[in-house]
């Protein structure tokens, strides 16, 4: 064990020399993870920042290409030959086709290049002329990221925390009737343990339905070619005893099989590698469901930050690679609120991260929040209710195709109106109505040199990008 792991550092070591040597004198390369949890819209992300870069007439907000530093951009085969290619040309397609439609959701690991001819600013510019920036993007679903917290975990500690989460809400009341006519300490049948792993898998997926965000193991909603695998049939048991042959024993055994065959693989060989990350959040889907939604999210987010953290811990250490060293935090569907009330989403977005990002910040990530909306469904209007005039936002119904407009409520200025009682485990809102509708993307008429109408995707790009296109 200690062999391999020293053979894996220096072989990560040997190739970040390897990549570094490549960047300096060569091409640099910058290496962006795109996640975000349920109906964050990542997909949308990824094809709208690549249209936005390839034509760049709504983008004044990324200063390399506002300034015209940025002369061409193209895409390119991807470094990686065994991961799948992001399917850009099909989902742009169904963004901007003559009937638009919001593309498929993430399943699995995709990476997509783009290359930049950039002009760099200064002396050297002027010397050397221009040079390719390569920009390669990994996509990867939210719920794998919320895996890595199981690596500081014992099947025992997962599973007091997993049933004491399901207690908290609605939809785990059928999954802990069944686990408390079982024995744990019973020997292990195969088919008891499939129908449990099953029982568990429907809570997640009603849970994350209903608006919760932190549901693991991330693999159970997304299992890919492991479905029905053992190290996918295990659940969350009561304490007890757990002699050998039990299924509390063996459930132990899988869950230690999952993480070392299922989890560190993926981080060891995707996510170690980035340079930055963008974390989509589907926050005002979260303020609807209620204020533990809200506590979930926040400790979603959490578990997520700490997930970034250089030197957590020996196991994250040995697995990772370069240090992610900016993350945006980006609550998606901005959209779906009046301007004016965009800087209250904000708001609410930092308070959600402040005490996890503090520790980011001091471990050398720059992070920051916004509110964004990576395609633009909607048009602004004002309208009188009541004798009052109303804010409001406009827009085609996903269910039905009919034009309605939408007022979601009024956020507060003061984000702890939200973090306090759901920190506090409140059941509703106590003064307040929030509304979500969902909406089709908008038909669009784009001139040469457009990409697709977006809310502040110029502005995370700058964050993102916009100190390696100088």
């Amino acid at each position: 064990m200690v062999i391999g792991t020293i053979a894996d550092t220096l072989g990560r070591g040997v190739e970040g020399v390897a990549q570094g040597i490549s960047e300096a004198f060569f091409e640099p390369v910058i290496r962006l993870g795109v996640t975000g949890l349920s109906r964050a819209g990542k997909t949308v992300f990824i094809t709208s920042l690549v249209a936005n870069l390839l034509d760049r007439g709504r983008m004044p907000g990324l200063q390399a290409a506002q300034s015209g530093r940025i002369t061409a951009a193209f895409l390119q085969p991807q470094p990686d030959d065994t991961v799948p290619r992001f399917d850009y040309e099909t989902h742009l397609a169904a963004l901007t086709g003559p009937a638009p439609h919001w593309p498929d959701s993430t399943r699995a690991v995709s990476e997509l290049r783009l290359s930049l001819r950039v002009q760099p600013t200064g002396l050297l510019g002027a010397l050397s002329g221009p040079r390719t920036v390569h920009l390669d993007i990994v996509d990867y679903p939210g719920e794998w990221l919320l895996d890595l917290g199981l690596l500081d975990q014992d099947y025992a500690t997962w599973s007091a925390t997993a049933l004491t989460r399901a207690a908290d809400r609605d939809e785990g009341a059928a999954y802990l009737g069944t686990v408390a006519m079982l024995d744990p300490a019973a020997r292990l049948d195969e088919m008891q343990a499939a129908a449990l792993a099953r029982a568990w898998t429907g809570y997640l997926k009603t849970a994350r339905d209903a608006g919760y965000s932190d549901c693991t193991p991330g693999r159970f909603l997304l299992p890919g070619e492991l479905e029905g695998s053992p190290a996918l049939t295990f659940a969350p048991l009561p304490p007890g005893a757990s002699p050998r042959g039990s299924m509390a024993r063996e459930f132990a055994r899988r869950f230690e099989a999952y993480k070392a065959q299922v989890v560190k693989p993926f981080f060891r060989t995707h996510f170690a590698r980035l340079d930055r990350q963008v974390v989509l959040v589907d926050a005002l889907g979260a303020i609807n469901a209620g204020p533990r939604a809200v506590e979930d999210l926040r400790q979603a987010m959490a578990a997520i930050l700490g997930s970034f953290r250089p030197g957590r811990n020996g196991i994250l250490s040995a697995i990772r690679g370069r240090r992610i060293d900016k993350i945006l935090f980006a609550a998606t569907k901005a959209d779906h609120l009046h301007h004016l009330q965009h800087g209250k989403l904000t708001a609410i977005m930092d308070a959600l991260v402040t005490d996890a990002r503090r520790r980011a910040d001091f471990a050398g990530a720059e992070t920051r929040a916004m509110a964004i909306a990576a395609l633009r469904a909607t048009v602004e209007e004002t309208r009188t209710h009541d004798g009052a005039d109303l804010n409001v936002v406009r827009g085609t119904l996903l269910e039905t195709g009919k034009q309605a407009a939408l007022y979601p409520g009024d956020l507060p200025d003061d984000p702890g109106a939200l973090l306090a009682p759901a920190r506090q485990g409140a059941a509703t809102w106590l003064n307040a109505d929030y509304s979500v509708m969902r909406f089709a993307p908008a038909r669009l008429a784009l001139r040469p040199g457009d990409g697709p109408p977006h809310i502040r995707l110029d502005a995370a790009a700058e964050f993102l990008l916009g100190d390696r296109l100088r």
